[in-house]
């Protein structure tokens, strides 16, 4: 009994060392990893921050973001990076500029870099090699209601937290026989571990009282066995927050029913890509929720249902809620509480006035317009 309790403190003392710079990724500001004197800054005191605008209305959206912090004086150096498998102009150098940008900012904003379906010989499309490349294994969606939008569901506030570096999207496919494909689905020990502590951590840090392993161990008894695993052996370290667990299938069926039993959610690379774009649908849409990625480095913001809405572009129709909120979150990031809260308090005010809603919501209202009412909202001192 004496060797078991001391294996097990050894196990919580090695889980809380592996997952040290996943929390310092969520808990501590890039802007204590910045010096103002910084070369690529525009000015003493200003952020550079990385962008990449990505596809479809990426690039009008972004222009949003840009208009709102020149209105608001918000003092971001954005380093513009485009980066694009639609239009071309990905490369791996191109990749590696971007990788070289986020070495020196720690903070990104992007858009959606859309991969086409087409097999062009390679798997692994760029959005997921930057991913990998900047080890961004957390992917985090606060799913929560707008004050003065009405939807199905209304007073929602959950979190999904998705491990996004393995599972289904590990690019290893092969045609082992002609007509026979096999894709490999890979879940390891320590990226499951690493994902269910930094879901633990993020509850306990923004004062959450549950956490739900979402997963399918009836049928994937020996993957979806591991992760489940790991979730339960880090839950015994968080006595105080709650721990349950729920089937992929069920968990998707509760979510429409009855979402409001749920509080953050982690689970798998496949099953957090759905279950994004499911819960961003009671809320919603792709248009009013953001979304954010943490490495043990870096910070990434961005949709948290990540649509390229490609029908949209040129027309002046998308919605920058989520890409305004999704800035907002990252200026907080940066320590810059009262910018951050200017343009999310603008946001908020406009959807709650319900006079200025673009046509996802109901309303009329071009992306232009929708804009220049956050700006008028502003209230900049």
């Amino acid at each position: 009994m004496a060797a078991l309790g001391a294996g097990r403190a050894a196990a919580a003392v090695l889980l809380r060392a592996q997952s040290l710079g996943a929390w310092r990724g969520l808990g501590t500001s890039a802007a204590l990893l910045q010096q103002p004197q910084t070369k690529s800054h525009r000015a003493e005191g200003t952020f550079q921050v990385t962008m990449l605008p990505g596809d479809g209305v990426g690039p009008e959206l972004m222009h949003a973001v840009k208009e709102v912090f020149k209105a608001g004086n918000v003092p971001v150096h954005f380093d513009e990076h485009h980066l694009s498998e639609v239009q071309n102009t990905a490369s791996e150098e191109k990749l590696d500029r971007v990788v070289d940008s986020m070495k020196e900012s720690k903070v990104a904003l992007i858009g959606k870099i859309h991969t086409p379906m087409e097999y062009k010989g390679d798997l692994a499309s760029y959005d997921m090699r930057l991913r990998r490349k900047l080890d961004l294994f957390a992917n985090v969606v606060h799913v929560k209601s707008l004050p003065g939008y009405q939807t199905r569901h209304n007073n929602l506030d959950l979190v999904i937290i998705r491990e996004q570096t393995e599972g289904e999207y590990s690019s290893l496919e092969h045609e082992s026989v002609k007509g026979v494909i096999e894709c490999l689905k890979i879940i390891t020990r320590a990226k499951s571990q690493r994902i269910a502590k930094f879901a633990f951590d993020y509850a306990t840090k923004k004062g959450r009282a549950k956490v739900t392993a979402v997963h399918k161990a009836n049928i994937m008894k020996l993957g979806d066995g591991l992760f489940l695993q790991c979730c339960k052996e880090v839950a015994e370290l968080y006595p105080k927050i709650k721990f349950d667990t729920m089937i992929i299938d069920n968990c998707c069926m509760q979510l429409v029913q009855n979402p409001y039993q749920f509080d953050v959610l982690v689970m798998p690379n496949l099953y957090g890509n759905i279950v994004d774009n499911l819960a961003a649908g009671l809320v919603g849409g792709a248009g009013v929720v953001p979304g954010e990625s943490y490495s043990a480095e870096y910070a990434v913001f961005e949709l948290g249902a990540r649509h390229p809405f490609a029908q949209a572009v040129g027309r002046n129709i998308a919605n920058p809620t989520a890409m305004l909120l999704s800035a907002s979150n990252m200026l907080r990031h940066l320590n810059l509480e009262y910018h951050s809260n200017m343009i999310s308090d603008a946001v908020k005010k406009v959807i709650k006035g319900g006079k200025v809603r673009t046509a996802d919501m109901g309303g009329y209202s071009t992306s232009m317009d929708f804009t220049q009412a956050v700006i008028d909202a502003l209230e900049v001192q």
